[in-house]
């Protein structure tokens, strides 16, 4: 198995993340994103779309970090991590869509703007950021986790950017569940880190 990762990534980051969660052996190959490696020749092969994470298992090729975690979960995390019932499966599903929209477009987009320069609208990305936390907060002072009773695919769909939100001028002091959700994170077992997010 093969991941064509960049290390500063979130997107890239909640793979390697999983990856070690499952203790799954793999070859990290970094991909040189500012010198446009992800828009080379080679990798348009891998990928048309020119974007990170990528993953090859044997003669299966797949793009965006949401589907690659569903096809971790389901061929090697058993029911724990994606279960196979429906209203379940659902409840899990609906937050890999939040972390593709309002997580990407909120806190990753905020980050994108002020540790990288892109020329994105930041004060629409803060508060975009201040409102999906807003909907996440009471949900998370409820609930141990995103979706069911334990840890799956969603916590670790939306945990990396949410984390990563001060890096787009975004605190979490004002956010105590959603910092208790982050410390449930960092505490299971395989957890990893980032640039950017601490372990405790």
């Amino acid at each position: 198995m093969k991941l064509y990762d960049l290390k500063l990534s979130g997107n890239c980051y909640k793979v390697r993340l999983f990856l070690s969660l499952l203790k799954i052996k793999y070859e990290l190959i970094p991909v040189d994103f500012m010198a446009g490696e992800h828009k080379s020749p080679e990798f348009l092969q891998l990928n048309p779309w020119g974007q990170i994470p990528v993953l090859k298992d044997d003669s299966l090729v797949l793009r965006d970090s949401q589907a690659i975690l569903v096809y971790l979960a389901r061929k090697y995390g058993g029911e724990t991590w994606l279960p196979s019932d429906a209203a379940e499966i659902a409840q899990v599903v609906q937050w890999l869509s939040t972390a593709a929209n309002e997580i990407a477009r909120g806190p990753n987009d905020a980050r994108l703007n002020k540790k990288f320069g892109f020329n994105i609208d930041l004060q629409a990305a803060q508060q975009k950021t201040e409102s999906i936390l807003n909907i996440i907060e009471p949900h998370l002072d409820r609930h141990h986790w995103l979706a069911l009773d334990r840890p799956t695919v969603a916590d670790i769909a939306c945990f990396p950017y949410i984390a990563l939100a001060p890096e787009g001028d975004v605190m979490l002091d004002k956010y105590p569940a959603i910092n208790r959700w982050c410390d449930r994170i960092k505490q299971l077992p395989g957890f990893i880190t980032m640039p950017g997010i601490e372990s405790n």
